[in-house]
């Protein structure tokens, strides 16, 4: 009597893993992009963070900590060393990382695809929108390494159109879920955080950081169009106000 035979049952994979660490000279070119991702780009971005939030403090303030920055020693070479030429080989190279990728969300909708796919989205708005902002605000109108009391209003007349705020707000977020992420899976490609249980703790530790960084660049953004320093002048400086205040008080007294 002939037997059937029951073919093995099929086991879904859990789709697109979220560790790869590449093989041969892929190995260390992705261990590169990981690495610049903190170091020095995760640095530059909590730096860019906390000199925005002194927006809040108003206009000469914000230029003043601009002022400081460019400032520093040899700050162009360190501007194209630790700045933009990581930032160029991290974002071509995740635009890479991204068009060989396969994403199976659709057939696999694991965690692990959804946060591989957000990753590969949110660098995709972080990329363009760091481009463009780069140009805009450094190498665009006023130049601000010289007239860096100058910042706040290039920024608030910038803000000042609905579609470039939108476009702040949505890739502000972006940009810290993305880092927040990404601190997840160096963590966890490094050996850092090794086993299930290390990595979901760490991944709540991740969240928090993403959110308190959301927020506090939110807030940032909150300064240059809420109602606390509308219509910021053109020069922000300490001097030019100390000129322009006698000048307004004996027009009073008259």
């Amino acid at each position: 009597m002939a037997t059937v035979q029951i073919p093995a049952a099929h086991t879904l994979r859990r789709g697109v893993q979220p560790l790869r660490a590449g093989q041969g000279s892929s190995f260390l070119w992705h261990r590169l992009h990981s690495l610049l991702g903190i170091v020095p780009l995760g640095a530059f971005l909590l730096e860019h963070l906390l000199s925005n939030f002194e927006a809040l403090k108003g206009p000469a303030a914000y230029g003043a900590q601009v002022k400081f920055l460019n400032s520093l020693p040899l700050v162009r070479v360190l501007e194209w060393v630790f700045i933009f030429l990581p930032l160029l080989f991290h974002g071509f190279y995740g635009l890479w990382i991204w068009l060989r990728g396969k994403a199976n969300v659709v057939y696999y909708p694991w965690s692990g695809n959804w946060l591989y796919t957000a990753q590969r989205y949110t660098g995709i708005i972080a990329f363009f929108y760091i481009g463009q902002h780069v140009i805009r605000q450094r190498f665009m109108g006023v130049m601000l390494p010289e007239n860096p009391y100058a910042s706040f209003h290039k920024v608030q007349v910038e803000l000042a159109n609905p579609w470039m705020l939108a476009v702040y707000i949505v890739a502000m977020i972006a940009v810290c879920w993305h880092f927040s992420y990404g601190i997840w899976l160096f963590a966890a490609k490094w050996g850092i955080t090794p086993g299930t249980v290390a990595r979901k703790r760490f991944g709540y530790v991740c969240v928090a950081l993403g959110v308190v960084l959301a927020v506090a660049g939110l807030v940032s953004i909150w300064a240059f169009v809420g109602p606390m320093y509308p219509n910021a002048p053109e020069n922000a400086s300490p001097a030019v106000s100390l000129l322009v205040a006698p000048a307004a008080a004996g027009m009073i007294s008259l």
